[in-house]
């Protein structure tokens, strides 16, 4: 029977489903229905106070956004992830489903990645409510790139090609921190990190990363501080940084086949390059 014939009735079985996949492998599911839902071997929990803004789909290229609100729990949704930007960036997809009859299938309502989320807290009880940007928010984003002197691509990027597996490195913090400070002690070449990635592998920070934009025998500074303490010994996965130069393309990762910049192409800086022209 097609889904459409069980929206028929007046009086229906139908529930709407969130499923929220964090850019950290975390898949969480909810349910508007008052028991728990077990579809596609994911749990939808119930949560009856989680309700979206009017869904809209149309013909154009405009960008479609949407908004759901929901209370704060202590076991899904905490404030503190959502302050720590845990769903930063997150794909929501949103279905419906026969809570009577759940291997009856699915009809899709609507899709997209999280944006902002704003918390608040009412008579000591905290909600959130977040913004969802639908698939054309793709649209714009520029299709065509403009000229620069260093590479555009990302270390290890589908474009970049270089494997990050090398230039991956377990270590842990030797002092306590909290700040965009983090010490650890014993890295040989401290410098090639600049620009790279710290992911934190245990602590309240687990699965956050944060990038270096300084790195040198007194410790890495990121660009934005971890949101929770690293303690001393926690572990830690650094990954190498590239500054994007030509020189340091040919001579760090023999990768200048996949070079995307232009040095050579002169600039708007050329005429100061000549005294007294």
């Amino acid at each position: 029977m097609p889904f459409s014939d069980r929206l028929a009735p007046e009086v229906t079985t139908i529930a709407l489903c969130w499923r929220i996949a964090r850019t950290d492998g975390v898949v969480l599911g909810f349910t508007s229905h008052d028991a728990p839902i077990d579809l596609d071997g994911l749990r939808y929990e119930a949560s009856p106070g989680m309700t979206p803004s009017a869904i809209s789909a149309g013909l154009g290229l405009d960008v479609e956004t949407m908004d759901f609100a929901g209370a704060l729990s202590a076991g899904a949704m905490t404030d503190a992830d959502l302050a720590a930007g845990r769903f930063d960036g997150a794909r929501l997809d949103v279905v419906m489903v026969d809570w009577a009859l759940p291997a009856a299938g699915t009809l899709p309502v609507a899709r997209g990645t999280l944006g902002a989320v704003d918390r608040q807290t009412v008579r000591g009880r905290g909600s959130f409510t977040a913004t969802v940007r639908g698939p054309t928010a793709a649209l714009d984003a520029l299709a065509v790139e403009s000229c620069s002197p260093g590479c555009r691509a990302e270390l290890g990027d589908r474009r970049c090609r270089v494997d990050l597996a090398p230039l991956t490195t377990i270590a842990a913090a030797s002092v306590a921190s909290n700040g965009d400070m983090v010490v650890v002690a014993g890295l040989a070449d401290p410098g090639r990190f600049f620009d790279g990635r710290v992911r934190c592998l245990e602590g309240p920070s687990a699965g956050l990363d944060a990038r270096i934009t300084a790195a040198d025998a007194a410790g890495l500074t990121l660009l934005e501080a971890l949101p929770y303490a690293v303690a001393a010994g926690t572990r830690l996965e650094l990954r190498e940084g590239c500054d994007k130069r030509l020189a340091t393309c040919a001579a760090r990762f023999a990768n200048v086949v996949n070079f995307r910049g232009e040095p050579h192409v002169p600039g708007s800086d050329l005429l100061t390059r000549f005294p007294g022209v």
